[in-house]
């Protein structure tokens, strides 16, 4: 979403698990929507990995799943922790 993780995090210990908690926690850090949802992972290539981390965890599907996603979308694992930057 474009809405900061705050709120959603507040009311996590009162949702049953899994329950995963995606925001960009800021603005102004990119010149366009695209590249801001991009920057802070809630893009749709980063919803798709983080409900596969999801269901891995839960072993719905197989971990290699969001491996192929990674290399699929291009998705930078290295990257720092956009709320750290």
């Amino acid at each position: 979403t474009d809405y900061l993780r705050a709120l959603p995090q507040l009311i996590a210990s009162h949702i049953e698990p899994p329950y995963t908690v995606l925001g960009t926690d800021g603005f102004g850090r990119s010149d366009t929507r695209e590249a801001l949802r991009r920057f802070f992972e809630v893009d749709r290539h980063h919803i798709v990995l983080a409900a596969l981390t999801s269901l891995a965890q839960q072993g719905c599907v197989d971990i290699a799943l969001c491996q192929q996603a990674i290399e699929r979308y291009g998705i930078d694992v290295e990257a720092a922790a956009s709320w750290a930057c």
